[in-house]
């Protein structure tokens, strides 16, 4: 059997590659500590898993849901962008539930690319940035984020050929990997440049609830004109703990959602009328104490991280949001992937290269806070180990 030439042009999921990996070291006999895939090692919060058991003796959610979602599900995406951002939607024609937010950013490559266009990607970013363009036949370019500009793309060293041919520019604040926040002025700059160029901005709002010293992430559509030119894609999967529940929300430009729709409707049946329900406690305001009560989880495990790193002579700067902690690569080492190959095989700590995550992202790593703070530590002065 022959897989498509289109499969062909990307290298496997580098996440997936990773669990096999530390599967094989585990069967081996090494006790491994994975800080490397971002996935919460708290449960769900109570009150959105009562919801949801709730939901499911309910034999109306039993049956197909609708690609438009719930109306009750829509109403309280509303109510929560109203309250958190100070954003208006219109339920019925600028909100629809996905399958998680990779779902989300995925299908809309297949909604808006041909062979032949460009989609602008963050650079270091998500994978699915660059591997979904590719799957839909089109080519990624990607936009490196500059460290002295706090970690965005300039945007006036986009060439100008390359401009009118892209389709979609991807965007994600707070960043992942970098923990960066959006500097003030930059939505306003990239909704001016989308404008001028007719490009979809994707902005990926993943982890706008893990924010730490006071910040308080904004959504890319507070921006003035940016429905016009963009969508944001809202995850519950890292704010709430719910990454195997696989929920997340596309909101923004009504025309936008309407493609995305349709192709929907060709791919898959909708997210499951039960997870809408459960997502209805976790976007109300009783679950902000929950949100809170994990943030300040993170902000410890920040802290402890990174005063650890700097012991052993790591100079890192501590993130202001997310759940990860991005760190340059000791001196002496080739490249960020020689450097987590060493670390996996002589500490038994697997921590992510930055290469995967793009060119840019080469002579980085990063550290995944979801692992329990007494195992992150040790992660770390096995580390300082190797450095002496």
């Amino acid at each position: 059997m022959r897989p498509s030439k289109r499969l062909e042009r990307i290298p496997p999921y580098a996440f997936a590659e990773l669990e096999r990996k530390i599967a094989e070291k585990r069967a081996a006999g090494v006790d491994v500590i994975s800080l490397g895939i971002g996935d919460p090692d708290r449960p769900t919060p109570a009150l959105i898993v009562e919801a949801m058991q709730e939901a499911v003796t309910e034999p109306e959610t039993h049956q197909y849901p609708s690609n438009r979602g719930r109306e009750d599900f829509r109403g309280a995406v509303r109510d929560f962008y109203a309250r958190r951002f100070d954003v208006a939607l219109d339920p019925e024609r600028e909100i629809i539930p996905a399958i998680g937010a990779k779902e989300a950013i995925f299908n809309l490559n297949l909604a808006f690319l041909d062979p032949g266009d460009y989609a602008l990607a963050a650079d270091p970013g998500y994978p699915v940035y660059t591997g979904g363009p590719w799957l839909a036949g089109a080519e990624p370019v990607l936009m490196a984020l500059e460290p002295e500009l706090g970690f965005v793309p300039d945007l006036g060293a986009i060439d100008e050929d390359v401009a009118r041919r892209s389709k979609l520019m991807y965007l994600n604040y707070p960043n992942n990997p970098t923990g960066a926040l959006a500097p003030e002025g930059f939505f306003q700059r990239v909704v001016d440049f989308a404008r001028a160029y007719e490009i979809l901005v994707v902005h990926d709002n993943s982890y706008s609830e893990i924010a730490f010293d006071g910040y308080r992430p904004p959504s890319f559509l507070a921006t003035p004109g940016a429905k016009e030119v963009g969508v944001e894609v809202f995850s519950l999967s890292k704010g709430y703990n719910m990454t195997g529940w696989r929920c997340a929300v596309l909101v923004g430009n009504a025309e936008a959602l309407d493609t995305y729709w349709r192709l929907k409707t060709n791919v898959d049946s909708g997210l499951f009328d039960a997870v809408q329900l459960a997502a209805i406690a976790a976007l109300s305001p009783q679950a902000d104490g929950e949100v809170a009560s994990m943030t300040e989880l993170y902000r410890r495990r920040r802290d402890l991280v990174c005063d650890a790193l700097r012991k052993i002579g790591v100079d890192v700067h501590p993130p202001h949001a997310t759940i990860y902690v991005w760190a340059p690569v000791p001196q002496g080492y080739e490249s960020s992937t020689a450097y987590c190959e060493h670390v996996l095989e002589q500490a038994g700590v697997v921590i992510t290269p930055g290469a995967v995550y793009g060119p840019a992202g080469e002579g980085w790593f990063r550290i995944s806070l979801t692992t329990p703070d007494e195992r992150l530590l040790e992660a770390v002065q096995r580390l300082g180990a190797l450095a002496k």
